[in-house]
């Protein structure tokens, strides 16, 4: 198999960004909205999702509250409590490590590895956006959807709909 360099692996998840994102659909992903009955005793004004598909297809979901109008989705992550690490780029920070998967890394976004894939539910289907997780925010309802990848998925699929 050959070897991608590091600016390979990011402009091909980049073309992909920009595939899904210009495309005005979600990749792949499903027009089913976050169900709202489901984050029922979570405190907080307004809610939204975190869900994570790991390689093996388990799913993980937290329904987080908060109180402003928006919240930055590294603070979704904090609040929800999953595990995870990141790395600094120059469209963002990258997801290295969620929920533990993979177990160890000594390169955030390796070249020919399995990478997690970031989307974003907003109204009616999954979306790709454009820089790292620490440039998005989430209003009432949205989702934060992280998907462990093959590198050879492009674009890669969203992960399950959060279900109640």
């Amino acid at each position: 198999m050959r070897q991608r360099s590091w600016a390979g692996v990011m402009l091909a998840c980049l073309v992909s960004f920009v595939v899904a994102c210009g495309s005005g659909s979600s990749p792949g992903g499903s027009a089913a909205s976050p169900p709202a009955a489901s984050c029922a005793g979570v405190k907080g004004a307004h809610h939204a999702w975190i869900v994570v598909q790991h390689l093996n297809g388990a799913v993980v979901q937290k329904c987080v509250g908060f109180e402003a109008d928006t919240e930055p989705g590294i603070d979704l992550m904090k609040a929800a409590g999953i595990e995870y690490q990141t790395q600094h780029f120059s469209f963002g920070d990258a997801m290295c490590q969620v929920d533990n998967e993979p177990a160890q890394f000594t390169q955030c976004l390796p070249a020919n590895a399995p990478y997690w894939a970031m989307f974003v539910f907003s109204g009616s289907a999954w979306t790709v956006p454009d820089t790292g997780i620490s440039g998005v925010s989430f209003h009432d309802k949205d989702a934060l959807g992280w998907r462990y990848t093959q590198p050879d998925a492009s674009p890669a699929p969203p992960p399950a709909p959060p279900r109640a």
